[in-house]
């Protein structure tokens, strides 16, 4: 049992992914109280909060996605008020929040990521279908500080790359251009220094986007990953070194794809192969969501989760006090 907290957690924010937040958000608070924490609310309508000034807090809860919750912003604002927070510091925030930044971190470490290109809002069509053209169709276009697959496209064709970069741009002023690759999308959620248990996504259509992540219910989330287990063990791995090559504390949710090819005499054989896509620095946190999905898989309930997230982010300060001692 932990110690009794009071407990602000931040939902809601200025970014195109607030009604994910606020869902977020209502599930972790009637969790909290579930544990028997003192829960303050705090809808998060502007960059000042300044509802923080008003209640005594000691830690903050962020159920923030996107702009001004996953990107540093908030992060900065608790540190200045001194208020300690969940999940990962200012700086891992600001990296993960940006793809393009997130694959150099990936790059540099020796990690696979699909190949890429990146475009501003001043591209020149004609330098994109050349590039686009080096890494063959289908591609996955994606603003390049967004989640919960806002704005995403696949595009199969030059038809249809100019109204993808577009829908891109409308959050953000960078896109990213990604190839496309074929194979299972799983999901690896990290809590403290451990890997829970793999996740397979598999939509029902054919790209998983904004619709098929929130609101299509024949979207099927396997935890019975059928993999060899030395590679569901590497996938683990791989997805404990993006968490730490960004810096990520507390959890995190890695996305990745794995590819499987033919090889061999007549084709026997597989060959895998896994490639990052990008990590969340917070992920959603509904029942439904796939990191407490992945934590009860592991026997750690959704209640438990939370506190457990809670008492990550006290550890560090606590461990600070005790130095200065």
């Amino acid at each position: 049992m932990y110690k009794t907290r009071n407990i602000a957690v931040l939902m809601g924010g200025v970014s195109s992914e607030r009604e994910v937040s606020l869902r977020s958000g209502t599930a972790v608070s009637e969790a909290l109280k579930q544990a028997g924490h003192n829960v303050i609310c705090i809808e998060v309508n502007d960059e000042k909060v300044e509802e923080l000034d008003r209640h005594e807090i000691d830690v903050a809860f962020i159920a923030l996605h996107g702009y001004f919750g996953e990107d540093g912003g908030i992060q900065s604002l608790l540190e200045s008020k001194g208020i300690p927070y969940t999940g990962s510091g200012v700086e891992a925030s600001r990296i993960a929040m940006d793809k393009i930044e997130t694959k150099r971190r990936f790059l540099a470490r020796g990690l696979s990521t699909p190949d890429y290109v990146s475009i501003t809002q001043y591209y020149n069509m004609s330098e994109v279908q050349r590039f686009v053209d080096m890494l063959g169709f289908p591609v996955i276009v994606k603003p390049a500080r967004n989640g919960s697959s806002i704005g995403v496209s696949m595009v199969k064709n030059l038809a249809g790359l100019k109204k993808g970069i577009e829908k891109a741009l409308k959050f953000g002023s960078k896109a990213l251009i990604e190839k496309h690759i074929h194979g299972k999308e799983l999901t690896v959620g990290i809590l403290g220094n451990n890997p829970l248990p793999i996740i397979e996504i598999k939509p029902a259509v054919e790209f998983f986007d904004y619709t098929a992540k929130y609101n299509d219910s024949r979207t099927e989330y396997n935890m019975e990953v059928s993999l060899p287990s030395s590679v569901y063990n590497e996938v683990q791995q791989v997805a404990l070194k993006a968490h730490e090559t960004i810096g990520c504390k507390g959890f995190s949710r890695v996305d990745m794809i794995l590819e499987e090819q033919n090889h061999g005499p007549n084709g026997l054989g597989l060959a895998s192969h896994i490639y990052l896509l990008e990590i969340n620095t917070i992920p959603g946190f509904t029942e439904k969501s796939l990191l407490p999905k992945a934590a009860r898989a592991a026997n750690i309930g959704f209640v438990g989760l939370c506190e457990t997230i809670v008492e990550f982010a006290l550890q560090d300060v606590e461990a600070g006090i005790e130095e200065l001692v």
